[in-house]
């Protein structure tokens, strides 16, 4: 839920001195916080131009003020708890309550304000990705400004050159800050409603971390070796599904601030990239996908339109990152008596289990595990283990959804006839052609 810091008291105060002269400390605007990890509804426009707020998979939208014509948002960089899901919980510094931080709304030609509160140990900025800002702006510590030291306040002001989908971190010790789940994203609406408009539109940012098994803080200096893979600093079964109603245009918009890149692939679709963080596409250069590949600090948006009804899966193609921790360093043992195996550990580790003979599947696996972890692979479906963790979820289409609900709407109902199934028959051994015999009729070799 939000709540509200009536800012600050002797932070605010002592940060008055690092504001620009234009605002006085006693205007900042109060900090929302939000302590839920679901997705939360959109935040709908009361005044000025009219769009299709986006929606932030187990996220939030950051609330603003009116200021004459400037609009005021208030970010507090902090140590946060995120969940990655129901089991595991991680000390992250992120925004506002949460990491990553809230997504900033705002339209095409907007004048913005970003107070930026430092809650941290040690100094940060903050830095708008993919957006056209002054120079004074941009937040690059020790380049275009003082870093901002623990308690101090800062305040960005820019206009929103133009419309698409941009992300925020920090330029300050960035390879510490990123790693513990500093980013989050910036939508900038059309000015003209009319352009491309979508019925439903899904924002979020892609991260990874190193958290060992029976740990609860990232290692920050990991560069490959990764074990967490989130959207929005959730894994599977924690990441919340995209519900959809039968025929809406879907808009999906992926930021990707992990170490690797992701081809994102939805079942069930095809879809077009409609927008990268450095502008829309133009229609023409469009193409149907149904895989798409997002580098490390980059966007990517595609609008896929929602004509096929079911419960479709959403991930990740690099199998690895469908997996949560514990599993990089098994070895691979497919083939090896198992018998022979469970001897051998035996000796070592009476209370051992051999694994692996035969296969992972570890849907009906029940085994003890170090604290705040997760299994590689969970998740449960109306027809049993999904064995799927890190990046996957689901995307939901119904024919009987509200314009604005957005909640999960349970188990796909598949109508009589439309679900594969066991053919209890032997399957005929099918012909083959034997080596030096003539070729088949009709077959040329």
């Amino acid at each position: 839920m939000f709540s509200r810091r009536g800012f600050l008291g002797s932070a605010a105060l002592a940060g008055a001195s690092a504001i620009s002269g234009r605002v006085q400390a006693a205007s900042i605007p109060e900090a929302p916080t939000m302590d839920k990890v679901v997705m939360q509804p959109p935040l709908h426009p009361t005044s000025g131009p009219d769009y299709r707020p986006v929606v932030t998979l187990n996220g939030w939208s950051l609330p603003f003020r009116m200021n004459g014509d400037w609009k005021e948002f208030h970010l507090v960089a902090e140590p946060v708890v995120r969940e990655f899901a129901e089991g595991m919980k991680v000390n992250l510094w992120g925004y506002n309550g949460q990491s990553p931080g809230p997504t900033i709304e705002a339209v095409e030609g907007d004048k913005v304000r970003i107070f930026v509160t430092n809650r941290l140990p040690e100094y940060t900025t903050v830095h708008w990705h993919g957006m056209i800002v002054p120079s004074g702006m941009d937040g690059v510590g020790g380049l275009n400004q003082p870093h901002i030291e623990p308690g101090r306040t800062f305040v960005y002001e820019f206009e929103m050159k133009k419309s698409g989908t941009f992300m925020y971190h920090p330029h300050s010790d960035e390879m510490v800050q990123m790693a513990m789940g500093m980013m989050g994203m910036v939508v900038v609406h059309p000015r003209d409603p009319n352009f491309r408009p979508v019925d439903r539109d899904y924002v979020f940012v892609m991260s990874t971390y190193r958290v060992d098994p029976g740990t609860y803080l990232p290692q920050v200096n990991e560069m490959t070796d990764f074990n967490m893979w989130t959207w929005n600093s959730r894994v599977f079964p924690g990441i919340d599904p995209l519900p959809v109603r039968l025929g809406d245009k879907v808009r999906v918009r992926i930021g990707n601030l992990s170490m690797t890149n992701h081809p994102i692939h939805l079942h069930g679709h095809s879809f077009a990239v409609t927008c990268t963080d450095g502008g829309w596409v133009p229609e023409s250069a469009q193409y149907p996908e149904t895989t798409t590949d997002v580098p490390v600090g980059a966007v990517r948006v595609f609008d896929v339109l929602a004509d096929n009804p079911g419960d479709w899966a959403f991930h990740c193609h690099k199998s690895h990152h469908t997996m949560n921790a514990m599993g990089h360093e098994v070895r691979n043992l497919i083939g090896v008596s198992r018998k022979d195996l469970a001897k051998a550990v035996g000796k070592l580790a009476p209370d051992g289990m051999a694994m692996g003979s035969t296969g992972m599947a570890m849907g009906n696996m029940e085994m003890p595990a170090p604290d705040n972890t997760l299994p590689m692979m969970t998740g449960t479906g109306q027809f049993g283990p999904i064995e799927m963790g890190g990046m996957f979820t689901v995307m939901k289409i119904r024919e009987d959804l509200a314009r604005d609900d957005y909640r999960d709407p349970g188990p796909y109902k598949f109508p009589q006839g439309t679900v594969a199934y066991e053919v209890t028959a032997p399957a005929a051994e099918p012909a083959r052609q034997e080596p030096g015999s003539p070729p088949m009729k009709n077959m040329k070799m």
